[in-house]
């Protein structure tokens, strides 16, 4: 539990500092309400902040700048971050591009922590994180206002500075159960639990849980309820990949769940809709202006047809799977010293083949980029020698910590407990991994701990395990896995920053590219409200680890790590999931809820060799244009070194 006297902003000289500064605020903000026409009595704005920006690309040229407010409405706190109009930094950026990225009347009570961020060059900014585990792309604070917007929130709502880091601040973070459990009332549910009794509750308390375990109480509640089924988890409905799906309900917190409650289409006028939870129940949030009342769907929903005669394109251009590469055939790709002669041929036959079982270990070595397709095999022992000596080493600084130096190194406790709990649940259906005592969990384990040191910056997410389990059951060697798994992860990492950067650029490309390839389909989703693609989330989080199989899955891995065509093949395969079901999903009128359920219900029914043969065909009627609707960098790209990039900071170095 955190100390309120000890930890809450009232000993912070930045807070004490900007009392008097947000108090000025809320001033002009009164007067400006009072001489508004266009506010409703009872909305009061006590703080506005020009010039805040969110980033949808690594480069800072392309920022989308808009105004951030706070709204005091009755006894609810609510924010706003609206993109101006007009705005010409980048020509990449449309205006319904921009309009994607508005976040609509939050309120706090959704509200879990707020992580301020202080990098050394740059401009300081704040990421708003929410109590499912979610988060919205950081918010820059390019003319300043951080100190102030804390100050504003902490008087008007319950805000304490967290215990463990100095730079996170905890709403509703009551010490009292009975105030934590009426604050947790306001709170609409993000995801229903079926068939789970309503006293169940997990045994931890939200305020024990780490910012980067991101479970909520539905999460609980469904692992409770899973371990009661079935003592090993379905791979397609391993629970730690619940905790990944709550991001794909962004939407839901920043839009749906006070969608429209203060609309800023023309100035400051406020607009406001019922908001209905998807299980049906009705929330009571504060309204300014009455609403209208909803349009239904028709029962029969027309279907636009597809532009791109999408049967007709992949049978002229995507081509028909091959045999997988087999041993004789690698051979004759090396030299009598073990170098790949061709280098684009290997990858073009992997490609539209995979790779037999057997040779994987060789062959993904040269795909992941541990060993260059140039090296020989003297230069591969060699390496491998070396790897394995350095390896040692960075495993011993984790494990040569003590009990006495674990109980003050906070990072590394939080970290080794989540991986224990992840790795646990990794797979187990697999013969690889089962039974309890099994010493790959431990490998798993150990390999994931010893990543956590070697890249600290990024430590250990959710979903990393579900990346490195197939790695190493084809590998074997712990050295050599993770090598691997750190060459995956020079591509994959921006999947798993603290600010979603990577991802949102990811889903950004997404929706351009079916914007391009089936305006019908993108047009339906606009109608939705689903044009950030977060119901795709999991697909390219941890690139369809959950869609498949596990043989299937090391295939499509194995034909993504080519990069043959392209590097965002995985994109492609994203557009062609849709495409295929796109006659379902507009004819049924699926809208966010249902859309989701539907994607993830789609886990196990995918056929593999159709979709990709189908996304090589859109790959290729896209073409550049294709490519132009990817911001350069974008995932699993290597990162562009560009004087105008940002870089995710340790904010543990750069304290106010």
């Amino acid at each position: 539990m955190h100390e309120i006297d000890v930890h809450d902003l009232s000993d912070d000289a930045d807070y004490a500092a900007s009392v008097q500064q947000g108090s000025a605020s809320m001033n002009r903000s009164n007067s400006s309400k009072q001489g508004s026409s266009g506010e409703q009595e009872g909305a009061e704005i006590v703080y506005v902040k020009d010039n805040v920006a969110i980033h949808p690309t690594q480069y800072a040229s392309e920022r989308i700048s808009g105004r951030l407010k706070l709204i005091k409405q009755g006894g609810s706190l609510f924010m706003t971050w609206i993109p101006y109009k007009g705005q010409s930094s980048s020509a990449r950026l449309s205006e319904k591009d921009k309009s994607l990225y508005t976040i609509r009347a939050v309120p706090f009570s959704d509200v879990r922590s707020i992580r301020r961020h202080t990098p050394t060059l740059g401009w300081q900014y704040v990421i708003v994180v929410l109590s499912s585990g979610l988060a919205f792309p950081p918010l820059y604070f390019y003319n300043g206002g951080v100190r102030e917007f804390l100050a504003t929130i902490k008087q008007h709502a319950y805000l304490v500075r967290s215990a463990d880091d100095a730079n996170v601040f905890l709403v509703n973070d009551f010490q009292d159960p009975l105030q934590r459990t009426l604050s947790s009332l306001e709170l609409p549910r993000a995801v229903s639990v079926t068939n789970s009794p309503s006293s169940a509750a997990p045994s931890e308390s939200p305020s024990s849980w780490t910012e980067g375990e991101t479970f909520d109480r539905n999460s609980a509640l469904a692992q409770q309820n899973a371990r009661q089924r079935q003592k090993h988890n379905d791979p397609a409905r391993d629970l730690s990949i619940q905790v990944l799906e709550k991001f794909s309900l962004v939407t839901r917190f920043a839009r749906e769940t006070t969608s429209q409650l203060f609309g800023e289409a023309q100035g400051d006028s406020f607009v406001s809709n019922d908001r209905r939870n998807h299980d049906g129940k009705t929330y009571d949030y504060p309204r300014i202006a009455e609403s209208n009342d909803a349009q239904k769907l028709p029962e029969d929903v027309p279907v636009p047809a597809d532009p791109l005669e999408f049967d007709k394109l992949s049978l002229v251009w995507g081509k028909p799977r091959q045999p997988p590469l087999g041993t004789e055939e690698w051979s004759a790709f090396l030299d009598t010293e073990g170098r790949v002669t061709d280098s684009e041929a290997v990858r073009k036959r992997i490609f539209y083949g995979g790779v037999e079982p057997d040779l994987r270990k060789e062959v993904w070595q040269f795909l992941l980029g541990y060993h260059s397709y140039d090296s020989t095999y003297a230069e591969r022992e060699y390496l491998v020698s070396v790897k394995k000596s350095e390896y040692e080493t960075i495993k011993n600084q984790w494990k040569s910590i003590s009990k006495e130096q674990a109980k003050r190194f906070t990072k590394f406790r939080e970290r080794r407990g989540l991986i224990e709990k992840d790795v646990v649940r990794t797979d187990r259906s697999v013969s690889f991994y089962e039974e309890d005592d099994n010493p790959n969990i431990k490998c798993l384990r150990d390999i994931l701990l010893t990543y956590s040191f070697y890249n600290f910056d990024l430590g250990y997410c959710q979903g990393m395990s579900d990346l490195l389990s197939p790695i190493l059951f084809i590998m074997g060697d712990e050295s050599e896995t993770f090598w691997c798994f750190v060459a995956l992860m020079e591509r994959l990492g921006p999947n798993f920053n603290r600010d979603q950067n990577g991802m949102h650029s990811q889903l950004f490309a997404l929706s351009k590219l079916v914007e391009l390839l089936d305006i019908p389909l993108h047009n339906y989703f606009k109608q939705k409200d689903c044009l950030n693609y977060f119901f795709c989330f999991r697909w390219v989080l941890i690139q369809f680890k959950r869609e498949f199989e596990f043989e299937q899955t090391m295939r499509l891995w194995e034909v993504l790590w080519t990069h043959y065509g392209s590097e965002h093949l995985h994109l492609y395969v994203c557009v062609a999931i849709l495409k295929r079901h796109r006659s379902k999903i507009i004819g049924e009128g699926m809208d966010f809820d249902t859309l989701l359920k539907f994607i993830n219900e789609l886990s196990g029914h995918i056929d593999l060799d159709a979709i990709l043969r189908d996304a090589e065909a859109l790959c290729i009627c896209a073409g550049e244009n294709g490519e132009s609707c990817i911001p350069p960098g974008t995932p699993p790209s290597l990162p562009v070194d560009d004087a105008s990039m940002y870089y995710q900071q340790d904010d543990d170095d750069h304290m106010l």
